[in-house]
């Protein structure tokens, strides 16, 4: 073997050993995510409200409090919650697990089919950005969207353009079936797969490929018409859900600027390039797609294709293109500017040989540029949560604080916003020497600040005279507009802060 060949193998070896290394990074930090077992907060406990109170066959109906998830996702969590209790953990399980999944099923593509270096790189980026590493212990489907869209795309890939076998067929028809259950976009992904499995087929395979795959198909359509019946028919016809959902469409076919507006907002979320760094992400993704086409081009319409059917469906308002609902895209996208960064790398070995060509140089930087930029602050981001995980609206030790130093004849008021996590906390914790009130006044409505200081003092007028605990959630300017309500009506004796909630001791003198 020539030395330029040893060469080659041990850099191969190399990057390998380095993308299973970011590989276990990946794992470490979604698992200290895990266990520091944060408070469920707003979004979550809208969720979870549902699972716990509701049967298995309720579920299937329209969810209160303006929530929709696939209703596969939802058994699996009411499972959990009777298998394990209704505990942060049981309930985060899923997309824990889920989120690890991901990473094997994710090295698994970008080591059959990115280029040596870039498998790395799309597996740092995957590993390590702000919404995946999120998302991974968040009680919501975008986690198991993710594994389902990677699972589906490593199938499909792998059977592209082949007769499949009767245990295949039957294979694929199940785990299609299944998809469409457990993750809403899963069926976006399947028909923007199979569309450019039939688009880059020769047109003599055509017919041979569709007679294949007609009982899977059918499979699928029928497996998807249960459940539109059973799970998304009474969300679509849910007009505060629809209306919530209606500023993310655009205006029509011709409307080219939402287009144009949303690509670039993904880079930003879910992609998690923050900010200037999604401009630089564009720019990779934009030299990606140049790689991709000369390296594979037949692979490079496979990433595309998924991105193609959710940006239709979002034209024809079936479903949302932006935010945490395109997670499941941003593999794909990482794929691209892996590859994006490595090209823009490539004239690095043509400056160690001493050949610098027009623009090589530029080009050279432009890619270690790149690099460092997408890298380096998802990797120190990542690290950081090692020592301290992110952190939402810790209402749970909040309530445990007053819990502890309540004392007889003490009162609760629970702020309006914080209401579904107190009453959640208080059950769960079996908390019962704390007599509460669960307010109903919202500083985030339209009314003016003054008004809607005098709405809260009538609700507090049955607490005067009492040393009162303010349970809040809420964002600063609107704490700040209640405290200072209350520094009028009583004096302040005691404060507990955490990250998204706080208490607040006060003996009320009156409320008015």
């Amino acid at each position: 073997m020539s030395n330029n060949n040893l060469n080659q193998v041990n850099w191969t070896k190399f990057a390998n050993y380095l993308a299973l290394a970011v590989i276990f990074w990946g794992i470490l930090v979604r698992t200290v995510q895990y266990l520091s077992n944060r408070s469920l907060w707003g979004d979550e406990l809208s969720l979870v409200v549902n699972i716990l109170d509701r049967s298995y066959g309720e579920l299937s109906q329209t969810l209160d409090y303006n929530q929709s998830a696939p209703l596969g996702f939802l058994w699996i969590e009411k499972l959990a919650t009777q298998l394990w209790g209704n505990s942060e953990y049981a309930l985060r399980l899923l997309p824990f697990i889920a989120s690890i999944i991901s990473l094997g099923v994710f090295y698994s593509l970008v080591r059959r089919y990115s280029s040596t270096w870039a498998a790395p790189i799309a597996l740092c980026l995957f590993a390590c950005t702000k919404f995946t590493v999120y998302f991974s212990t968040e009680l919501k489907p975008y986690s198991s969207d993710v594994a389902i869209a990677l699972i589906l795309f490593w199938f499909i890939v792998e059977a592209q353009h082949r007769i499949l076998k009767v245990r295949e067929m039957l294979g694929f028809a199940a785990l299609g079936s299944l998809a469409i259950w457990l993750s809403y976009p899963a069926v976006l992904v399947m028909a923007g797969m199979e569309g450019w499995n039939l688009g880059t087929a020769s047109r003599r395979s055509w017919g041979k490929i569709i007679i294949n795959r007609l009982g899977i198909y059918s499979a699928w359509l029928i497996s998807f018409g249960l459940f539109y019946l059973i799970n998304i028919a009474d969300a679509v016809n849910n007009e505060d859900l629809s209306s919530s959902w209606a500023g993310r469409y655009p205006d029509s076919f011709a409307d080219i600027l939402w287009l144009f507006d949303v690509l670039a907002k993904f880079f930003y979320h879910p992609m998690g390039f923050l900010g200037i760094t999604d401009a630089i992400g564009i720019f990779a993704f934009i030299i990606g797609c140049i790689a991709w086409y000369r390296h594979n081009r037949t692979l490079f319409f496979a990433l595309i294709a998924p991105f193609v059917s959710t940006i239709l469906a979002a034209y024809l308002h079936q479903y949302p293109f932006q935010d945490r609902l395109t997670l499941f895209l941003a593999p794909f996208g990482m794929m691209i500017v892996a590859e994006g960064i490595v090209l823009m790398l490539s004239p690095i070995n043509k400056l160690n040989r001493g050949k610098s060509p027009r623009g090589t140089r530029l080009m050279a930087m432009l890619g270690i540029i790149s690099l460092v930029a997408l890298t380096i602050l998802p990797i120190y981001r990542s690290s950081t949560l090692l020592v301290k995980p992110e952190l939402k609206q810790e209402v749970k030790p909040v309530l445990a604080y007053v819990a502890q130093q309540n004392q007889p004849g003490d009162k609760v008021y629970v702020y309006a916003e914080g209401n579904l996590a107190f009453t959640y906390y208080m059950k769960l914790k079996k908390y019962s020497n704390i007599d509460y009130i669960l307010g109903t006044v919202n500083f985030d409505s339209d009314e003016p600040k003054q008004d809607l200081q005098q709405d809260l003092g009538k609700e507090l007028q049955p607490l005067k005279d009492h040393r009162v605990w303010f349970i809040l959630r809420a964002n600063a300017e609107k704490k700040a507009e209640i405290i200072e309500y209350l520094d009028r009506i009583g004096q302040k004796r005691d404060s507990f802060e955490q990250t998204g909630a706080s208490a607040y001791l006060y003996t009320l003198s009156g409320a008015n």
